[in-house]
């Protein structure tokens, strides 16, 4: 290789054979050519042959792959920054030794860089074999993105190409005392520092990969290895970007991801002495970090599990962890036009903890209702010709209850719907008065109101869906009943003069139908047929 490459990329070695032959291969094999290229890997004392084919690629790639071996340092971070050391490209780029770059990826970032003036480019990245990747920050193009007023702290990777002059100016490295996220101080302080951030949006740049044994260094630390991370982390994060919303909205990451995933599903069968550790920990950086805004604009789980951990409260954090795991999403309780989540320790005075931290603030309320609403009973009430069904229903709602109902209604839910399983009647969208009678009772477990309807059923064809109804936090709600197993009453025939035929079924999507229609229908065109041969007969007997 002649001159000075465009961009150099590092590699960080350590056991991830076979993997790591399909990534240099992506490497060497870029549109932006070998003679554009560096590569310089360094093998973190690997034992599985990931040297062995490392000083292959060297040998068949002189010049261009670059190979430095080192005794086992624990993590990415020493090697990263040892490869730092080496670099002479325009621009730096780091990729994970088991994942893969699609073919024109270097070549577009590199332009795009240099048409931008910009210090940072992020290439659209995807997971593959089940790894997760956030992907709202790949909606489109764009040349300039704020770290602050984007999705950017969702994804703080240093997957990105970095313009070596910034990361030499403010000599950028990565501590090499974090075993995990040590790519996340470079990553921010490049950000901040950085005349401009770019997003491509328009390729796949980027092929995340997770091993078939799940083996990547992120998914093997434990809590407390994490929870110092984040700590350490953050504090650097801290010292870039001064207390407001600009931090604010940078930290929401670390609230919502890392320190949320501390108290997850595992978090109950830890011992008792790493819960505390954990809850104490996450308290520390909530006192610090968690204002009252950023606390608020946390989803209401999220939010609760935090606030319970920086309250101390382990044993109410794993009681609310447990519980939804076993029963799905607690009841709203219902006041004043205001919504709460009832977890544990809500209006708990030992606690102290106000009711905003409980409350639904402008956040998804449809799949959490779905969750909580089930079919108890049907039957039909026939009464000469009237029929009336009557349906219990279990919805988790507590409190002011009053506006809960069900209806049969016509026409299919949208299909927005689908995924959360309900949704939030549009603005202004008004409802006729409810026919039939309702009551409503607390569920012996205390966790859902049992609403009890009689509604009659018409002698009409029509294909009635049925729904419950009920106000939240200002908006009205409309969830489909799943049938969930439940018996459904068997089809029926009503009325003498002219006879109906009523079904409850359950439609493709689970829920439930209630279908009438006449017994016998008569076709329009031999009806027109019969008509017009009594008319003849009538009047041939008259004659």
């Amino acid at each position: 290789m002649s001159g000075r490459p465009d961009a150099t990329v590092v590699v960080a070695v350590y056991n991830t054979m076979p993997y790591l032959t399909e990534c240099l291969n992506s490497l060497v094999g870029q549109s932006i050519g070998l003679d554009r290229l560096e590569v310089v890997a360094v093998d973190d004392g690997s034992t599985d042959g990931s040297s062995a084919e490392l000083d292959r690629f060297a040998e068949r790639y002189p010049g261009t792959v670059k190979v430095i071996h080192q005794a086992n340092s624990g993590g990415p971070a020493a090697p990263s920054n040892r490869a730092l050391d080496l670099a002479t490209g325009r621009f730096v780029y780091f990729i994970g030794s088991d994942d893969y770059l699609g073919e024109e990826a270097l070549e577009r970032m590199v332009a795009y860089a240099d048409e931008h003036e910009s210090d940072v480019v992020v290439g659209k990245m995807v997971g593959t074999n089940g790894r997760y990747v956030h992907q709202k920050l790949y909606k489109e193009n764009d040349p300039d993105i704020s770290l602050y007023r984007s999705s950017l702290p969702f994804t703080l990777a240093n997957t990105k190409l970095f313009r070596r002059e910034l990361v030499e100016k403010h000599r950028l490295r990565f501590p090499e005392d974090l075993p995990v996220g040590s790519d996340q101080p470079f990553t921010i302080e490049a950000c901040v520092r950085a005349r401009k951030i770019s997003v491509l949006s328009d390729y796949t740049f980027y092929y995340a990969v997770k091993r078939g044994d799940a083996s990547n260094i992120t998914y093997r630390a434990d809590h407390l290895s994490r929870l110092r991370c984040t700590s350490a982390i953050m504090k650097h994060a801290a010292s870039l970007v001064e207390a407001g919303p600009d931090r604010d909205a940078l930290f929401k990451r670390h609230f919502t991801w890392e320190l949320a995933k501390l108290i997850q599903d595992d978090f109950p069968a830890l011992d008792a002495a790493t819960r505390q550790e954990v809850c104490a920990g996450i308290a520390v950086l909530a006192d610090e970090y968690l204002t009252d805004e950023l606390r608020d604009s946390l989803d209401v789980k999220r939010r609760v599990r935090i606030c319970l951990a920086q309250a101390g409260a382990v044993d109410e954090l794993a009681r609310a962890i447990t519980e939804e795991a076993e029963h799905g999403a607690p009841p709203f309780h219902l006041e004043d036009g205001r919504a709460f989540a009832a977890y544990p320790g809500f209006r708990d005075k030992a606690l102290g903890l106000p009711d905003r931290v409980y409350e639904l603030v402008g956040e998804a309320v449809p799949g959490r209702l779905a969750q909580g609403t089930k079919l108890v009973a049907a039957e039909w009430d026939q009464a000469g010709d009237e029929l009336t069904l009557v349906l219990t229903a279990r919805v988790g709602v507590l409190g002011d209850t009053g506006s809960l109902t069900v209806r049969l209604a016509k026409g299919a839910m949208p299909k927005s719907a689908d995924k959360p399983g309900a949704r939030r009647l549009p603005s202004g969208h008004e409802l006729s008065a409810p026919t039939g009678e309702f009551s409503r009772t607390l569920a012996e477990d205390g966790r859902a109101t049992t609403v009890r309807a009689r509604i009659p059923v018409h002698a009409v064809k029509s294909k009635l869906g049925v729904r419950v109804y009920v106000d939240v936090a200002g908006s009205t709600y409309e969830i489909p009943v799943k049938t969930g197993g439940m018996p459904l009453p068997l089809a029926r025939r009503w009325r003498q003069a002219v006879p109906y035929r009523v079904a409850a079924n359950q439609n493709p999507k689970g829920r439930l139908v209630i279908t009438t229609a006449p017994l016998w229908e008569t076709k329009t065109g031999a009806g027109k047929r019969l008509r017009h041969m009594l008319s003849r007969l009538k009047r041939k007997v008259i004659r």
